[in-house]
Parts: structure tokens; sequence; C-alpha cells
């Protein structure tokens, strides 16, 4: 060695030494943690045997112990046995809307967080953007007040970009229209409902390359879904990606929930109106490849709808098919370190294609 070089390695701390020898996923100092570039891994700090749950605010990947799963099942029961009324139940599903105004009307942009993580769970959106990646047209459904699209055109290189942000809160698209980084040489925003039967302004059948769906699906009805589907579907390029974000069966949300906001299996109603419903991952993966859709259960509630002229329309439609490319969990233990409380996140992460016409059967 030369003598420089061991003069290096003496100038080195105790301190840094020690950092060395702490694996990444394993440190407390934000400078050591491991990042990863992996889409779908979801985070490396795993909890084993030997491992004191509170040293850590969070740990990745922790499934919960049968103990906690009886506790979630109990205050599942308790919220089947307290149902939102009936009368609350009607107001709450005709102008689902109306709430989304609402929310956006006391929340405004300031409230919301950047989704800087999405280019890495889903490269596609970086994709996009590079520099002479040629005409690109992303489509985010429930766009709420642009923290998806915005962060995407702050890094964008593409000057044939174009990204449409749709909502079907008029608040919302206020919000995104009002905001400086507004620019419709890459941005347009439109009132849309996802699972109305008419497509957004502007986009026509088979002209879109990427669609971004974050905690939007969950917004829907049940009986909202297909038509939701079939609309990407007549949207979407052969070969096009839907990017999908969403909440879990047992997420730490819906074991909180209080009585009266049960409105049928895993949907809700919040406090503030807005409707939530938490999947888990073989249902996302039978409604993105139209399983779902054919079975005789989801005929039958279709049968049972009160909207008799709009479910025989439904009915009728035939259910898209699209390949499920990546479907993960991306599961979550919070610590609460000072009151040694465990809380469990989950959530669900997908990636679905339009097949092109030579993978269609």
């Amino acid at each position: 060695m030369a003598l420089s070089d061991q003069s290096t390695v003496e100038n080195y701390s105790s301190a840094d030494i020690a950092i060395e020898q702490i694996p990444p996923h394993r440190s407390h100092d934000p400078s050591n943690n491991l990042k990863r570039s992996d889409p779908f891994q979801f985070g490396s700090r795993y909890l084993l045997p030997e491992d004191n749950p509170y040293e850590f605010n969070a740990w990745d990947h922790v499934e919960p112990s049968p103990e906690d799963l009886i506790r979630f099942e109990s205050q599942i029961e308790v919220q089947r046995a307290a149902p939102v009324s009936e009368f609350d139940r009607i107001r709450f599903n005709t102008e689902p809307e109306k709430w989304w105004n609402k929310f956006y009307a006391n929340n405004t942009s300031n409230f919301f967080k950047d989704r800087k993580w999405l280019q890495q769970e889903f490269p596609i959106l970086k994709e996009v953007t590079q520099k002479n990646s040629g005409t690109r047209v992303v489509l985010e459904v429930g766009a709420g007040a642009g923290n998806t699209c915005f962060p995407i055109l702050r890094g964008n290189e593409n000057d044939d970009l174009m990204i449409h942000a749709c909502d079907f809160s008029q608040k919302a698209i206020d919000l995104i229209r009002e905001s400086e980084t507004y620019d419709e040489t890459h941005i347009h925003a439109e009132v849309w409902d996802v699972s109305s039967p008419s497509l957004p302004l502007g986009l026509e059948e088979g002209s879109v390359d990427v669609v971004i769906m974050v905690f939007i699906f969950s917004a829907l009805h049940p009986l909202q879904w297909k038509q939701a589907v079939c609309n990407i579907w007549r949207l979407l390029k052969p070969g096009g990606d839907v990017c999908f974000r969403d909440y879990g069966r047992g997420d730490l949300a819906q074991v909180r929930m209080k009585k009266g906001r049960w409105m049928e299996e895993n949907f809700y109603i919040r406090g503030d109106g807005t409707r939530v419903y938490f999947f888990a991952q073989d249902e996302l993966k039978d409604i993105w490849s139209g399983e779902l859709f054919r079975s005789e259960k989801y005929q039958q509630s279709i049968r049972d709808s009160e909207d008799e002229p709009a479910a025989a329309t439904l009915r009728l439609k035939p259910a898209p098919s699209f390949n499920v490319t990546s479907l993960g969990i991306d599961r979550r233990l919070l610590i609460n370190r000072h009151k040694q409380l465990k809380m469990y996140r989950c959530w669900m992460q997908g990636r679905f294609q339009k097949p092109v016409p030579n993978d269609e059967v």
C-alpha cells in the first residue's frame, strides 16, 4: 500500500468505520440508507426473528401475525354490525363528485406531497420523458391537485410529451389549471368520470401510451369497475400500459374505520364523504384480466342493481382482458416507538398491458 493510501485509511474517523460496518438497510443514518432501483422490490428492511421491532420506525414486507389477523377480522365484524344508514348509502353513492369537490375545497394543493417515487416504481414514466423519445401521450385518471403530473413534467426533456390530467372533481381540475407549472404545451386538464360511457375531451380511441391510476380505482363503486376498465381499454394503444397503485385488504386505513362507515364488503365511506375500497391481489388480477366480469357472481350483482337500464348495458359490454405484467403487494410495518404500537400498511401495485393483436387469443 502506498503511503498516501495508508494515510487516507488512518484519517477515517471511528464513526465512518462504524457506518461502513452497518448494512445500509439497518442504518439510522439517511446518508447510509440503501437506495433501491428495482421496481416492485418495495424496500429492503426485513424484520428477522432476532430483531427488536421497535428499533426502527418502519419495516418492509412484514405480514400481520395470526394474532393480528384475528384482531383485524374482529374489527371488521364490528364494522359490518354497524353499517352506514340506507339514507347515507344513497346520498354518498348518488353524487360522489360532490364530496370530492368539498375535499379539494378544504385541502389546497399545498396539502399534498408530490409523488416523486412514481418513476422509480414505473420506469415507463421515465422513458416517456426522455429527449427524442417521440410523441407520447400519458393519461392520468384521478389527477387530484397535480401531485403526479407536475413532478413528471418538471423532469421532462421530451418536446413531444402530452399529459392529459383528468379528475371528476371540478375543484381538483381548477387547482391544476391555477398552478404556475400548468402549461398547455405539455398538459391538458379536464373533468372526466372514468366510469362514464364517454371518453375524455381531446382523446380518441387508441391514442394513449400510458395510463396512470394511483389511488383512484378505490373511489369507484364495484359496479363501476367494468365501465372504467372498458374505457381504459378503448383509450390505450395496443401495447399500452396501466400504472396502478391503490389500497390493499387489511390496510391500517381499513382496520381503523369507525362504526357507520361500512357500505359493503371492503367498501367504506370516509368521514369526509369520499368512498374507498380495499383490494385483494387475486381480485385485482381478475378485474384486469376480465375474469371477474365474466363470473356469475358479478353478473348477478349487476342483475340486482337498482339502475336496470344501465345494468342491462353493462351486462352486454364485453370484458377486456389486459395482460397482468406485474402485480405486487407492498407491505410496511410502521412503528410508534414511543407508544410501542405496530401499524400495518398494505398497498397494491400493478402494471397492466393492453395486448397487441398477435397476443390476443
